[in-house]
């Protein structure tokens, strides 16, 4: 099972986005879904959290303005990001938790830059 993140580009300073991380097939037991993002010459950090049971949890940078969501029948997560500013510059990553064999899977990453 492969992850695919979509949804990067150039926006504007105070503009939104909406990122999607589609799986390619069934994750069993999913303990956690997870956006991380890594600027340049920074380490890759978490952004937002949702649990198997919908709790969600958010880096304080990003708390009011960011939502994370999913879509279960689709198999695929969200990151609705507004108000976006040049700080939230990065590349953008999925990453999946799951209690079975491989245990933890990653997309590919997406560029989000923001700039005016």
């Amino acid at each position: 099972v492969q992850l695919q993140a979509s949804g990067g580009g150039l926006v504007q300073p105070g503009g939104s986005l909406r990122l999607s991380c589609a799986a390619s097939g069934i994750i069993f037991n999913i303990n956690k879904m997870e956006w991380y993002r890594q600027a340049p010459g920074k380490q890759r950090d978490v952004v937002a959290t949702i649990s198997s049971g919908g709790t969600t949890n958010y880096a304080d940078s990003v708390k009011g303005r960011f939502t994370i969501s999913r879509d279960n029948a689709k198999r695929t997560v969200y990151l609705q990001m507004n108000s976006l500013k040049p700080e939230d510059t990065a590349v953008y990553y999925c990453y999946v938790l799951s209690g079975a064999f491989p245990f933890n899977y990653w997309g590919q990453g997406t560029l989000v830059t923001v700039s005016s």
